[in-house]
């Protein structure tokens, strides 16, 4: 049975620690596992709907192959824990040599978002509980911590501060609090706040890059 990674505003369900793997296919969050086809949770033309919209929103034009992955918000669903819940497919418009629905609508990564508008002190204060929970759930995991401004403000005012946790076994468990220039929050309909998030190492190097 997958472990729940849950945040409910101040309290966090989860299992004991010691029963944890080092592994992100132990973990879901809003019910969604990494490795679940997203067939699971959307038909294939809602998918292809938002493999369109991702691509002419262009998000993530800030990195060097900015659609090579798709982000997919799952927008009908209800996640109490969450504001939004989203995940990172391949792009099946540069991955037509895939045959297998399931191969090609793999999730690699699920991103769970609290919003914390304006009030980036409380978003930090949520991210250091939540990562003092995954410190004693990892105790041996790198764990990294950095602030910098936000790549996707040019102006470089827009700050993201991370905390996230390297696991043995490959892939990572993100924290991470965005806090936008306002100007450039309301001009590109940003949304700010608490990202938890159950990354790939494949998709974590995307990022990187």
């Amino acid at each position: 049975m997958k472990k729940l990674l849950a945040l409910l505003f101040s309290i966090f369900f989860l299992s004991s620690p010691s029963v944890f793997a080092d592994d992100i296919s132990d973990f879901s969050i809003g019910g969604i596992s990494f490795g679940d086809s997203l067939l699971d949770y959307m038909s294939e033309d809602e998918i292809l709907k938002e493999i369109e919209l991702s691509i002419s929103l262009d998000e993530y034009s800030y990195l060097n192959e900015p659609n090579k992955y798709i982000e997919v918000y799952l927008f009908e669903k209800d996640f109490p824990t969450y504001d939004v819940v989203s995940v990172f497919i391949k792009n099946n418009f540069t991955n037509q040599y895939l045959t297998s629905n399931n191969e090609k609508y793999t999730i690699l990564s699920i991103w769970g978002t609290v919003h914390f508008i304006e009030d980036f002190n409380a978003c930090i204060q949520k991210q250091n509980e939540v990562a003092e929970v995954l410190s004693n759930m990892f105790p041996t995991a790198k764990k990294d911590e950095y602030v910098r401004s936000h790549r996707a403000d040019p102006s470089g005012d827009s700050i993201l501060e991370a905390i996230n946790f390297q696991l043995s076994t490959g892939g990572n468990i993100h924290t991470q609090c965005k806090d936008f220039e306002e100007t450039f929050r309301i001009q590109q309909n940003m949304a700010e706040g608490l990202n938890v998030a159950i990354v790939s190492e494949e998709i974590g190097n995307w990022f990187a890059n």
